[in-house]
């Protein structure tokens, strides 16, 4: 075995939550499986040759089969099957009640990670997007049960601090802009290039030096005597900020302590202001990379938090 086990575990983990299921006949042992649209030809691949580092899985099968519900009257897929194997009767015994697909939450508190849950979203979930604003994140859960569900979205906020909610399908639902962009950077580095449809692309243009006139939202609470003055103290803290959501590990802490616990619930008075070039730069690459407004990056700036 040329990968740890605790590795292993972590993208089986993510598999199962997702397409991933294990088959058993009558009379025989168990064997793990996963099958994926031809659409999703290098994602199987990609899936294949991490876990056989630590499964004897055969080669991706291609098939097809006739299917009157689509426009070409037959669907195609890739479908991978292991041999047996005394890790997959194990991972069998907890994942499956009468051959029902449950989910073990013991086990999920040990191997349910950022990479875990990175699979899972590749295989079963879905980004909800008005041109590169992204307005939901689905984590298809249909085949367990809703009581299942609502605590495993109680285990995902535990864990990593993500507030799903059950929808009527019976799926995870993350409707939270802030969430979403924290979501998409805890999974980041392990997003397969076969699948960045499923994430956004921050704003990496070129700084423009021409000033710009907006209006900015602080709280009532802040009491400003002289707001274009106060509002523009705060711009030199924006560089740093900028280095500290740009850079993921960084980012992730930031999210926890700061964006985590914000709200903008209280009464809010506008101001007018002039921003240079340079800061407007940096106003716009903090919103890319986490979602929060200007208004809600200057209130943090005012906040002192970071």
């Amino acid at each position: 075995m040329n990968i740890s086990s605790t590795k292993l575990l972590h993208m089986i983990t993510g598999k199962l939550l997702g397409d991933g299921c294990i088959t058993r006949q009558e009379g025989r042992k168990p064997r793990f499986q996963f099958i994926h649209s031809i659409n999703d030809k290098d994602w199987c691949y990609y899936c294949y040759e991490e876990l056989r580092k630590g499964l004897p899985l055969a080669l991706p099968h291609y098939r097809k089969f006739r299917d009157d519900r689509t426009i070409k009257g037959y669907t195609e897929s890739y479908q991978v099957q292991s041999r047996t194997d005394p890790t997959i009767t194990w991972l069998e015994s907890l994942w499956y009640s009468k051959r029902k697909k449950v989910i073990p939450f013991s086990f999920l508190e040990h191997f349910l990670n950022e990479e875990a849950l990175a699979w899972w979203y590749q295989d079963d979930g879905h980004l909800s997007k008005v041109g590169p604003i992204p307005k939901k994140v689905i984590l298809s859960t249909d085949n367990f049960t809703p009581i299942e569900n609502r605590r495993l979205i109680g285990l995902l906020s535990r864990k990593f601090c993500l507030h799903f909610r059950l929808d009527s399908q019976n799926r995870l639902i993350l409707y939270d802009q802030l969430q979403i962009y924290y979501f998409l950077r805890l999974i980041e580095p392990f997003i397969h290039p076969s699948m960045k449809r499923k994430v956004i692309t921050p704003n990496t243009s070129s700084p423009s030096f021409a000033k710009k006139r907006t209006t900015i939202y602080l709280p009532e609470s802040f009491h400003l005597k002289k707001p274009t003055v106060e509002i523009h103290k705060k711009f030199p803290m924006l560089p740093k900020l900028t280095n500290i959501v740009i850079d993921r590990n960084s980012y992730i802490s930031f999210y926890k302590d700061v964006i985590a616990n914000f709200s903008l619930k209280e009464k809010n008075k506008g101001y007018q202001i002039v921003i240079d070039g340079q800061y407007y730069y940096h106003l716009q690459s903090i919103k890319s990379q986490t979602g929060l407004s200007f208004s809600q990056i200057i209130t943090i700036c005012f906040s002192n938090n970071y």
